[in-house]
């Protein structure tokens, strides 16, 4: 049987790879510290079907604490995913200091703990936002002019470099994904899709940041766990910086307009300012995913749209 540590798994995407790592019959340790950027009960529902699993552990625990990971969670793994971060762009202005902290000193103490180990295979969730307001679309990986302008963005730019050190230094192979917009049942609710489908639920105005022509590459949750598994089992190279999007930005009006159909509800919209750090359009080129991973993202916007719904209206979040 084969052994998976996932961090962030009570979280939206490591909630749904424990899922499928179960059933494919792998043993999977997760960590999580259900840190407070939304309820606990959330998490506790996404993982509920795991805790009698006999292949699960979930290990609760800060990756800040090193001492914490090596006594609790100290294993042979034949891989690493490491889904765990502060999230938020906008929240990562007001606290800069803890996102420095948990996403770039915390992915550092889990290469040092996969060094520890002995693991080989070093799976990392990276961010579209790494990109930043660079305009030459859609965005490649080898296309060097980085430009994030959040502190968010900044760490995970920071995640990248530290994975190339390790890989350099002690032979891990190092997987770093670059995720566009990940959708889907169970979704954070502090993100666009699920906040504008529970104020249209709520019948509250949705807020509209500038004129609403930001565009966002949403990706399906199941075609991002097609990457990341594939990434998992990846040993073309030690060192691979890769997108998984979806390569077709769909516009915040757009958006609105979809959700208002999968809901037969009408939204009022709330015209106000551009938010600090928020970037025009994020656009991802997934040919060297498609290469490397035989990535093919195959769920259309609208039908990605209605199966969160479906789950939403069921009653899989809290307030």
């Amino acid at each position: 049987m084969k052994k998976a540590l996932v961090t962030g798994g009570a979280g939206f995407i490591g909630s749904h790879l424990a899922d499928r790592l179960l059933t494919e019959g792998w043993s999977v340790t997760t960590i999580d510290n259900f840190d407070d950027f939304y309820s606990r009960a959330t998490k506790e529902r996404n993982i509920a079907p795991h805790r009698n699993h006999p292949a699960y552990r979930l290990v609760e625990a800060d990756i800040r604490k090193y001492q914490d990971l090596l006594s609790l969670a100290l294993d042979s793994y034949d891989v690493i995913v490491h889904l765990a971060a502060k999230a938020g762009v906008r929240p990562s202005i007001q606290n800069p200091r803890v996102y420095q902290e948990v996403n770039v000193a915390g992915t550092q103490n889990l290469l040092e703990f996969a060094r520890e180990c002995g693991t080989r295979q070093f799976v990392f969730a990276s961010s579209s936002s790494v990109y930043g307001v660079n305009p030459n679309v859609p965005w490649r990986e080898h296309d060097h002019v980085l430009l994030p302008i959040s502190p968010y963005a900044s760490t995970k730019v920071s995640g990248e470099l530290l994975g190339h050190v390790y890989s350099h230094l002690y032979g891990i192979r190092f997987i770093g994904l670059r995720l566009f917009t990940v959708y889907g049942p169970r979704q954070r609710p502090d993100l666009a899709i699920h906040k504008f489908a529970r104020l249209l639920l709520d019948s509250k105005a949705i807020p509209m940041f500038g004129d609403g022509s930001t565009r966002r590459d949403y990706t399906y949750i199941a075609d991002i766990l097609n990457g990341v598994r594939s990434a998992m089992e990846y040993t073309g190279t030690s060192y691979e910086i890769i997108n998984l999007g979806h390569s077709h930005p769909i516009g915040l009006l757009e958006l609105v307009r979809c959700l208002e159909s999968a809901l037969s509800i009408r939204a009022e919209l709330q015209f106000t300012s551009e938010q600090p750090g928020d970037v025009p359009q994020t656009w991802a080129d997934v040919s060297k995913a498609e290469k490397l991973l035989d990535y093919k993202p195959a769920m259309p916007f609208g039908v990605g749209i209605r199966s969160f719904v479906e789950w939403l209206t069921a009653g899989g979040t809290a307030r």
